[in-house]
């Protein structure tokens, strides 16, 4: 392990943070109140500590379901933006609950891809970034479901909010971007089947390799599947920047990540 560069993470000002639907929710469908608790415990508690944060939360759609009492998700697009819609305001009020008793005041921002492919448009997103945090709130960010479509010539989907946090972190120039997903980290082959699995401590470069072990986009980890997980961080890499891929399952970990312990794997150009 490259000890300077995990010791690197210690002096990070600006971070984004992006957690996946299963990290807010239960594999029944219901909402973890618990993680969703300590997520602003911590979130808060870093804003306190004088570090800039953004929240990219993925959900909308798990809490819609769960709120309209739906057993699975809808086929058709506008049933699922309903659903989306729903929970997106769910979502949020559970937020606003919880960051409240920690005296932490957020915002929400929803986003397509159109914002950030259109320089007038990403001036204006990067700007209200930058207002937000000035004004010591956490911005929590989540792809516009109810409106974003990805179809025919009309694309504004980001396709998945790992692709998103990634995005977001480069626009806001973000020092870090740790994502928290159910698996501690890259592994070699699907920990979940073989035990064998080896874990990568750091990654400098994503490979057609890298690639190939993430078992191709059919694989999926968690909701998003690990191939996406990658993608997001060569979009980071690109750019030089860093990003932690670790469990989400103790939202305090994130704590012990800041602290260049070595947890999960580290995505790093240096």
């Amino acid at each position: 392990m490259n000890k300077t560069a995990r010791q690197a993470l210690t002096l990070c000002k600006r971070i984004v943070i992006k957690v996946g639907t299963s990290t807010i929710m239960y594999p029944n469908g219901t909402v973890n109140l618990q993680r969703m608790e300590k997520l602003a415990f911590v979130l808060s508690d870093l804003r306190n500590q004088g570090k800039e944060v953004i929240l990219v939360s993925s959900g909308a759609v798990g809490v819609g379901l769960h709120r309209l009492k739906l057993l699975e998700a809808p086929k058709t697009i506008p049933e699922q933006q309903a659903v989306a819609s729903v929970g997106q305001s769910e979502l949020m009020n559970l937020y606003s609950s919880f960051f409240f008793n920690y005296g932490q005041v957020i915002g929400q921002v929803l986003m397509t891809r159109d914002i950030v492919e259109f320089p007038e448009s990403r001036l204006n997103a990067i700007n209200t970034f930058e207002q937000l945090l000035m004004k010591k709130v956490i911005p929590i960010v989540n792809e516009n479901d109810t409106v974003a479509v990805d179809e025919l010539d009309h694309e504004t989907k980001f396709g998945d909010n790992d692709q998103l946090s990634a995005i977001v972190a480069g626009i806001t120039e973000a020092d870090l971007l740790i994502m928290l997903s159910d698996i501690d980290g890259f592994y070699d082959r699907n920990p979940n089947e073989d035990e064998k699995a080896q874990l990568f401590h750091e990654v400098h470069q994503i490979t057609p390799d890298l690639l190939s072990l993430a078992g191709g986009v059919g694989s999926k980890f968690g909701t998003g599947g690990m191939i996406t997980k990658l993608n997001a961080a060569e979009h980071i890499l690109e750019r030089s920047g860093q990003m932690v891929l670790a469990n989400g399952e103790d939202p305090t970990v994130i704590f012990n990540i800041i602290a260049g312990e070595d947890i999960g794997t580290l995505f790093t150009a240096k």
